[in-house]
Order: structure tokens, then sequence, then C-alpha cells
């Protein structure tokens, strides 16, 4: 691709909750690493209990790591000290497991508010939402990931696309995503590299800014 033929540079996220297996998990690296594709993988505490060694493969791969909560519950509903606990709670464990320190959260469910956004930054975390939701969990099919996400009208610079690793099709839609998003000019990086972490503010729509 000649320079100035990107149409811009867009992230990967794939969620891990507890109750969800680990079955596509394998794939869907072997697929990322064929394309040279960074994303980042957002994991509960029971999800890195249950699956330590694939937490390991992960970030041997060059993937972020990112902090899902410990029990994915409704973190709005929760106190300042149950919101802070589980956050911490999982980034320890998976500090004491890899070493690597966390700094990306997913409020489960989508749910957040203002209570929830600063118990997150206490706890020197980066709240991330997205921008482009695949519905792979809904099983409708790979197809309909497939152009859910290269098709999406929100499809633009900085789009952030949701995607589950214990979903039926997601590990079968995915290379198609990939270089259908390629295809279309877009360069794919980890969150950690999409995302500015100082200076900057924030639209009424969660979309950061540049500048103060």
């Amino acid at each position: 691709m000649e320079k100035g033929q990107c149409h811009g540079v867009l992230s990967f996220s794939i969620n891990s909750p507890s109750p969800w297996g680990n079955e596509d998990t394998g794939r869907i690296l072997e697929i990322l690493k064929k394309h040279n594709v960074k994303v980042t993988f957002f994991m509960t505490g029971g999800w890195v209990e249950s699956y330590p060694d694939d937490v390991k493969a992960i970030l041997a791969d060059g993937h972020d790591l990112g902090n899902h909560s410990e029990n994915h519950k409704n973190m709005s509903q929760l106190s300042d000290e149950q919101c802070q606990e589980e956050l911490m709670k999982v980034h320890t464990k998976v500090q004491e497991l890899t070493g690597y320190e966390m700094c990306l959260f997913r409020p489960p469910y989508g749910d957040y508010d203002n209570h929830v956004i600063t118990n997150a930054h206490k706890c020197g975390y980066y709240p991330i939402q997205w921008s482009i939701d695949s519905l792979d969990w809904k099983d409708y099919g790979v197809d309909d990931i497939v152009k859910r996400v290269v098709e999406s009208d929100k499809l633009n610079n900085g789009a952030i696309i949701l995607m589950h690793n214990g979903a039926k099709y997601t590990a079968d839609a995915l290379e198609s995503v990939i270089t259908g998003l390629q295809d279309k000019g877009y360069e794919l990086v980890p969150i950690s590299q999409l995302i500015y972490k100082d200076k900057y503010h924030m639209k009424a729509d969660g979309t950061q800014v540049s500048g103060q």
C-alpha cells in the first residue's frame, strides 16, 4: 500500500467473559498471526484463572491484555470500593501470572457512568468502549458478522471493533473481516496504540480529541 492510501487506523477488541468458552482462542491467534494483526483481549478474572496458558500465549504473540473486571458485573451498580475491587483483582492475577501491567478497561455490557470512569482512572486505567459491534455473540452467521463490520457506517479512522472469542462464528469470520478492512485501506492496531494517553479531551460521544 502506497503512502497516503490508508483510510485510517482502527482496532479490534476481543472480549473473554467468564461464562464463555475457549474453544477458538488458538485458532483466532493463528489467524491474527497469519495477517500480522495485533489486537486487544479483554479478560475477566474467571477466564484468566481457567485459561492461564492462553493468557500467556496472547501476550507472547504481542497482543494487549485488557481488564474486563473480575466478575463481569454491571459496574454502575457497584460502590466505589466494589468497582475498584473488580478492577484490581483481575489486575493482580494477570500481573502475577505474566508480569504485565494492564491499563485498558472494558466495562462489562458497555455499562458505565461518571462513577465507573472515575474509579477506573483511580486504578490507573483508561476506560474503553467500542464503536462497531459485530454482534457475533448473537450467532447470526459468518456473512452477517463480516457485513456488520466491513460495511458499517461507523467504519472510520479510530474505530474500535468488538468481537468475542467464545462466539460460534467469530473464528470463521475473522479472516474475511481482516482482509475486508485491509482491502479498504485500514491499518489494524491494538487499542494501546490507538488511543491518546495524555493531552486529550473527550467529546460527548466518548471520542478522544487531541489537545487540552
